[in-house]
């Protein structure tokens, strides 16, 4: 019986605030594809700022 063998490999990316340049967050998420851009807040600026993916 094979073990769980994945398809597709996960990284470990980060969501920069574009503002602060702060790293606020971290996702995993399968490699390839648009680089993320959400909204997000930032706790340095105290509101919603622009947040775009950047890797490790």
């Amino acid at each position: 019986m094979a073990s769980g063998k994945r398809k597709k490999k996960v990284e470990v990316v980060f969501l920069v605030c574009e503002e602060t340049g702060d790293y606020n967050y971290t996702l995993r998420r399968k490699s390839g594809g648009e680089k993320l851009k959400l909204k997000k807040f930032c706790p340095r600026l105290r509101k919603h700022t622009l947040h775009t993916e950047k890797k490790k």
